[in-house]
């Protein structure tokens, strides 16, 4: 079974409480009529009743009368979740009249339902900059226990299954944070492992990659890697986690063998974790583009609740499939 089809699977067990924002949005509405139709998640849109009932309509959706919708002005919660928001932003100084209208942004309601337990994940940004999505995420949901920082991994899937697990890698940090720390860039490492198990279902093999292996090069981007190694060990001693390793040595059986004898990851791992957002994002393209390879994500990492955010330029099909990425996450949080 290939790996979507194994994390829809899992989706379908869960049965988790997953927010579309943009109810508005085409995409996203032919995108909750599929995910209801096969059983992925409950969805929950957020829009005016009327104009989802119109559009559901004109574009010959039969499923969307079994979804929640929630009219982001007019709602038996609303007021309280305003005085959730106030209460949550006190020390910001948010007032009542600004909670009242930041609470008619879906994207702000969202993230409400999920704090206040009426929904288990989110899913957004097909019609959002990624800064939209997030900002309020940061303010309510917050970063998971343990974690600073959100990072976001990508779903390698190649050709070649002689590679990770089956052909599958993931790739992190390749979407969200420019230049980690050495304890961010453990925290990224962790994340990733969790990640490998709540959505792929195989034990993290985590390699922190370098230009260096084991010392064969000094400079202070080597010793942030080895320095995050370290950290990440302490966070996680239940994960297999090694580092510094070259590309080849985390991948390479015969050179991982010869270039750091005794590692445990060293040529079989399944999770890579770059020292910086250009290595992880220029890395993460050209395997797609040159090896041909699938890359589902970004799926973001280290937020209390999982929220993820869409490219701008997504499919029907991609949203689908973030829809039960985002289940699998809910179900690990629980």
């Amino acid at each position: 079974m290939e790996l979507i089809d194994q994390i829809k699977q899992n989706a379908k067990k869960f049965n988790k409480r997953i927010v579309l924002p943009e109810g508005y949005e085409e995409r996203n509405l032919k995108a909750a009529d599929i995910a209801i139709a096969e059983g992925l998640a409950q969805i929950i849109l957020i829009g005016d009743p009327k104009d989802i009932a119109s559009k559901a309509e004109r574009f010959g959706l039969k499923n969307l009368d079994r979804a929640v919708i929630v009219d982001p002005v007019s709602h038996d919660k609303k007021e309280h979740y305003i005085d959730m928001m106030v209460e949550l932003r006190k020390s910001k100084g948010l007032t009542r009249e600004e909670a009242a209208k930041l609470i008619e942004d879906p994207l702000y309601l969202g993230v409400l339902m999920i704090k206040n337990g009426d929904a288990d994940g989110e899913v957004s940004g097909a019609d959002h900059a990624t800064g939209d999505v997030l900002r309020p995420a940061f303010q309510y949901v917050k970063t998971a226990p343990g974690i600073s920082v959100v990072s976001g991994a990508f779903i390698m899937i190649l050709q070649d299954k002689s590679f990770g697990e089956n052909g599958v890698i993931i790739f992190a940090d390749g979407a969200v944070h420019p230049d980690p720390t050495d304890k961010e860039l453990a925290e990224i490492a962790v994340a990733a492992g969790q990640t490998a198990r709540a959505i792929c279902g195989f034990e993290p093999k985590i390699a922190l990659l370098s230009f260096s292996t084991k010392g064969s090069a000094r400079h202070e981007m080597v010793d942030k890697v080895v320095n995050a190694t370290r950290i990440a060990k302490e966070m996680a001693p239940d994960m297999m986690i090694d580092g510094e390793l070259q590309g080849d040595a985390a991948l390479v059986a015969a050179i991982g063998q010869k270039k750091a004898p005794g590692s445990q990851i060293a040529g079989q791992a399944n999770v890579l974790v770059f020292p910086d957002l250009n290595c992880g994002n220029i890395a993460y393209k050209l395997v797609q583009r040159l090896a041909n390879a699938e890359a589902i994500g970004p799926i973001l990492q280290g937020m209390a609740a999982p929220i993820n955010d869409l490219s701008r330029g997504c499919s029907v099909s991609d949203i689908v499939s973030m829809i039960a990425i985002t289940a699998n996450q809910a179900a690990a949080k629980k």
